[in-house]
């Protein structure tokens, strides 16, 4: 059965993504506002309705700044590890949150999702595979460095979301002060194009058939120069530059979009959240 998925919102401003079959969905993250991300999926044809869980990845207001008022409105369960959930603070009922843990996989009607670490400046944090069935995408982001862990689920993946956070170039002669320019590229903070590029090319699956590349930098990066990067070897895999201004389209793992399309329109164009 096809995962569908789609970025809802993907840079320093707020992140947010959505993967899920014609029957229930996840939102890995949600840095955005409740209303902007209830906009946001409306446009899509989606319904929040259909969301099981919220997966939170680390602390950072970026990836959190939604949750709260996101669960409290839908009743939707907080999947998040106790470090993430103490250092961030979030204001969540105690019967909405459930604790994650790397490698212990969540089922959620026809989906499981697995979260497994990465390197990153927070406290304790996770990226997630979402599957159904043999169907995996990946959302990888606020990667120091493609690590084990990293490298092993990305190759797994059909389709994911992969950072790429910043052009080397740019970074070095761009305003930032050397202290936070050294955070970025510390191997605690963020991965850069040409690393990203190496992950992909080296670990790419041949089945991979979408790589959304996320969490570009507002000053040092472009979709311009991350398109140029990625295109050349992409082979038969799609190459999706997210945005930090609204969602991209709706994606599909297997099948025809059209027939994709109706399953997930039949089904959630009548549970429409403004109806």
């Amino acid at each position: 059965m096809s995962l569908f998925f789609a970025s809802l919102n993907s840079g320093s401003n707020g992140n947010c993504y959505y993967v899920g079959n014609k029957q229930e969905a996840v939102l890995v993250d949600c840095g955005i506002s409740c209303r902007e991300t209830e906009i946001r999926m409306q446009r899509l044809g989606l319904s929040l309705k259909n969301v099981r869980g919220l997966f939170v990845t680390h602390e950072h207001f970026d990836h959190t700044k939604g949750i709260a008022v996101l669960s409290k409105k839908y009743q939707i369960p907080v999947y998040i590890t106790n470090p993430t959930l103490h250092q961030a603070r979030l204001r969540i009922k105690p019967h909405l949150i459930v604790s994650l843990k790397p490698y212990a996989p969540v089922t959620l009607g026809e989906l499981t999702v697995t979260a497994f670490p990465k390197r990153h400046d927070a406290v304790d944090p996770l990226s997630v595979i979402v599957a159904n069935g043999e169907n995996k995408v990946g959302v990888i982001t606020d990667i120091g460095i493609a690590c084990e862990d990293v490298i092993k689920n990305f190759a797994q993946c059909q389709a994911a979301f992969l950072e790429s956070n910043y052009d080397e170039q740019m970074l070095d002669a761009g305003p930032y002060p050397m202290q936070l320019k050294n955070r970025i590229r510390g191997g605690l903070g963020h991965i850069s194009n040409r690393e990203a590029a190496n992950l992909f090319k080296q670990h790419k699956p041949k089945f991979m058939s979408h790589l959304i590349l996320s969490h570009l930098s507002e000053h040092n990066n472009t979709p311009t120069i991350v398109e140029n990067l990625f295109k050349p070897i992409a082979g038969n895999t799609q190459v999706i530059v997210a945005t930090r201004y609204r969602e991209t389209e709706l994606f599909f793992t297997e099948g025809g979009e059209q027939n994709a399309r109706s399953q997930i329109n039949s089904k959630q164009v009548q549970l429409s959240l403004f109806q």
